[in-house]
């Protein structure tokens, strides 16, 4: 039923659980920070777990949870329990930076959490505080490796890459990942309120390809319907490598996501500034089949495809850490 005027079917649902976050990526959160929402205007456990269920019975069967940070938001692993259990929802993932994630990987784990991406920037202790604005090198990559003992479906590293920043250690992710059961996914930089974006920041997928080239065969895999990444097999190796082209080859036609940030607003595409929000409904009393018509009339809203890089840069939107990618 979440169908678009473009024929889009919906299936895959990303829900923010805060906008708080314990780091301070530039690309991310924007050079002045942000206004942090108050404690009453966050969507409740109970309140997320009413709308996803709407969205589940709508015809979502994927469902990600994000932030800011996830693994802040108190008795997150309560929600992941209560989501996990929906019937319908084949597959439940998180984001997450991987600060506290030692200490959470197994709770996670138990509670019916099938994948995660753990965002990681650089694998140089010294350049991690230049892009976090915090020293949490350590507990990321023991994250890591937490979650690497607790054997999710699916792991995987989010890497943004920065040209002039951090594109030097592309082929350091290659090999990082290459004996491991993981995934690394280079993420072309985006823009977004006040990241910093510049457009000879941005280094394309075609580069980042032929530059991993140089040293390792790429095999394309089959990738899923609605899928975002170009995924390869390092030839020969365990690890995979994926590439986000949001900037450089744009998968809108195919897109099957949907947003519902922590303020509980519904976002059907990750550029568009318009939203509808649920809260305040919710909170007054609407039954399911009203908030159902909400939700498919912001699904209505949503537009074909995104504008090209050079006009997301002025445009109004929120910024990441808000909508929570």
């Amino acid at each position: 039923m979440l169908i678009d005027r473009f024929g889009r079917r919906h299936t895959y649902l990303r829900i923010s659980v805060t906008d708080r976050c314990n780091l301070r990526c530039a690309y991310c959160m924007p050079f002045k920070g942000i206004v942090w929402k108050n404690k009453k205007e966050i969507l409740t456990l109970e309140e997320i777990c009413r709308v996803a269920s709407i969205f589940v019975e709508l015809g979502i069967t994927k469902i990600r949870l994000t932030g800011g940070e996830p693994l802040v938001r108190r008795n997150v692993e309560a929600l992941v329990r209560w989501l996990a259990e929906l019937p319908g929802v084949e597959k439940l993932a998180m984001t997450t930076n991987g600060v506290l994630l030692r200490e959470k990987a197994h709770a996670l784990k138990a509670a019916g959490l099938k994948a995660l991406n753990v965002s990681l920037d650089t694998l140089r202790r010294s350049r991690f505080e230049e892009i976090a604005k915090r020293d949490h090198w350590d507990d990321v990559m023991a994250g890591i490796e937490a979650a690497l003992a607790c054997e999710f479906d699916t792991l995987k590293v989010n890497c943004v890459v920065i040209k002039g920043f951090n594109d030097d250690e592309i082929l350091d992710f290659v090999e990082f990942a290459r004996d491991k059961p993981m995934n690394v996914r280079f993420i072309e930089y985006m823009p977004f309120p006040d990241n910093q974006w510049h457009k000879d920041g941005m280094l394309s997928f075609a580069r980042m390809k032929e530059h991993i080239e140089q040293r390792y065969e790429l095999v394309p895999l089959d990738t899923e319907s609605g899928a975002v990444a170009k995924d390869f097999a390092i030839g020969g190796r365990r690890g995979t490598v994926s590439f986000i082209t949001s900037m450089s080859e744009s998968f809108c036609e195919s897109c099957n996501r949907l947003r519902l940030t922590a303020d509980g607003s519904v976002k059907s595409c990750l550029f568009y500034a318009p939203e509808i929000n649920l809260r305040g409904e919710l909170r007054s009393g609407l039954d399911d089949a009203g908030l159902r018509e909400m939700i498919l009339s912001a699904v209505l809203q949503k537009p074909e495809a995104h504008p090209p890089m050079e006009e997301l840069v002025g445009m109004a939107n929120r910024a990441m850490v808000e909508i929570g990618g």
